[in-house]
């Protein structure tokens, strides 16, 4: 049985390494696997999935196309990176070194992000969704709201109210983050803090003289003074029947 195991294993593995061969240098992905140094590396195409590379340098590799979910990058440098087309799909790039990497196309879904430096990157044409730790600079605030709209119309409210926070740490006077944040409150059932948002909201609208988003704030704030009765049932508010579409109403607010 021992033998028999060890035999599955075996030709697992080298099923395993001969697909990975054939998409990248196999050479280079020898060197990576023993070293963890493979500086200006060709790995395009290469299959690492759940691979372990914390702290490698990746600097100025060619990871175009290659497949790397759910791999361990914490730390590693990957600096001028070629990672267009590549899937990072729910790596921890916690710390890693992204500088100047291409991120054209990227799969970044379910990343972990925090510590991550991502100076001169573009993430414009990079999945993002429910990726965690975005370093402020790395975005904008309106790729932040678009983010967490898109987060909350998925029904992921947690994800959206951090992608709101962000977009509010970088803008503070955008009212339509906090009016979205308050609606993802809202579907949480923290009243208060929805009522709060939806407040600050209301008063940045009307210093900006934007009727259209001060009415929608009146009108929320008229909807969480109602009192919750049978409007609010646990797990499934009222807000999408009230608003008439979250994602709709929210982008309304967008500022493009």
């Amino acid at each position: 049985m021992k033998k028999q195991a060890l035999s599955t294993v075996v030709f697992l593995t080298t099923i395993s390494f001969t697909t990975v061969a054939q998409a990248a240098n196999s050479e280079h992905i020898k060197q990576l696997l023993a070293t963890k140094q493979c500086e200006s590396c060709d790995l395009s195409g290469a299959g690492l999935v759940l691979a372990d590379l914390s702290g490698a340098n990746l600097s100025k590799a060619n990871l175009s196309g290659a497949n790397l979910s759910r791999a361990n990058l914490s730390g590693a440098d990957l600096t001028g990176a070629n990672l267009s087309g590549a899937s990072l799909f729910g790596v921890n790039l916690s710390g890693a070194k992204l500088n100047k990497a291409n991120l054209l196309g990227t799969d970044l879904r379910n990343t972990y992000l925090a510590n991550a430096e991502l100076n001169d990157v573009s993430l414009n044409n990079a999945n993002l969704q429910g990726a965690l730790g975005i370093p402020l600079q790395a975005a904008k605030p309106e790729e932040f709201y678009a983010w967490g709209v898109a987060e909350a119309q998925k029904g992921n409210q947690q994800h959206a109210i951090d992608y709101f926070n962000q977009a509010i740490a970088i803008k503070s006077d955008f009212a339509g983050a906090y009016l979205a944040r308050g609606v993802a409150r809202y579907q949480i059932l923290d009243r208060q803090g929805a009522f709060q948002d939806a407040q600050i909201a209301e008063n940045l609208f009307q210093a900006k003289n934007d009727n259209p988003g001060m009415q929608t704030a009146q009108a929320f704030l008229l909807e969480l003074k109602t009192p919750q009765g049978s409007k609010v049932t646990t797990g499934k508010p009222s807000l999408v029947d009230f608003l008439g579409g979250v994602a709709s109403v929210l982008l309304q607010f967008f500022p493009f």
